[in-house]
């Protein structure tokens, strides 16, 4: 499967690699298979409590059969983009641009899922193979596809950043290399707080990165240790690219 380098308008370079037909397959047998098991136990359950009909009912609707219905559109709403089953198989749902779909796009690709693979004969398995983001309808209407999360890397990288990497860098910390991406996150936002908590947090986070990754400072501030460290990242990031 081929990979994809984006640069947006904002200078953010999303280096991904789409998830292959076979991944998605058995995300999809591992997320029904889930499905089934839950069904099966929560029926067992209310059935065992020998509640009223009334009652019984009520909870196999909105405990049983909508979870069940809506799955694979909360999962994905609320698990930044993967249900059991895409975990499992290290892959996401994301926009094309690399940033996170909205709710209305996850609605989106769950409202289409039917005519992806039920009401057209897989006609979304033949759009997968053959659009060039591997795309099933769903995901061409909402703008997103999936990804292979260990491949999927996120540079935000600001104009002035961007030129500064390319002029002969020497990254500073090697260890920023084995970053992960929800760690480079934690830092970016950490940098970006403007409260009176702001320096606290900075420091703890710092010293939190530097025990983590056997570090030893040079003797920088904590806020400049860690613009240093997103540098150093960004560095074999795009080296990566």
């Amino acid at each position: 499967m081929a990979e994809s380098t984006i640069v947006t308008g904002e200078f953010v370079r999303i280096h991904q690699t789409p998830a292959s037909v076979g991944e998605r397959l058995i995300a999809l047998v591992i997320d029904y298979f889930t499905i089934t098991v839950y069904v099966i136990a929560v029926f067992t359950l209310l059935n065992d409590l020998r509640l009223s009909g009334d009652t019984e009912f009520a909870l196999s609707m909105f405990v049983v059969i909508l979870p069940a219905i809506f799955y694979a559109f909360l999962c994905e709403s609320f698990n930044h983009g993967q249900s059991f089953g895409k975990q499992v198989m290290n892959i996401r749902v994301v926009k094309l641009d690399g940033s996170t779909p909205g709710v209305s796009a996850y609605l989106l690709r769950w409202l289409l899922f039917p005519i992806d693979f039920i009401l057209s004969g897989g006609i979304g398995l033949l759009s997968v193979l053959l659009t060039k983001h591997s795309q099933r309808l769903g995901d061409l209407a909402a703008g997103t596809m999936v990804v292979k999360e260990r491949n999927y890397r996120k540079i935000h990288v600001s104009l002035d950043e961007f030129d500064y990497l390319t002029k002969d860098y020497r990254p500073v910390y090697p260890q920023s290399a084995d970053l992960s991406l929800e760690q480079v996150n934690i830092i970016t936002r950490t940098l970006e707080i403007r409260n009176k908590d702001r320096k606290r947090r900075i420091s703890l986070l710092a010293n939190k990165i530097k025990e983590t990754f056997s570090i030893i400072s040079r003797g920088e501030t904590d806020e400049r240790f860690l613009r240093t460290i997103l540098r150093d990242y960004q560095y074999y990031a795009l080296e990566e690219i």
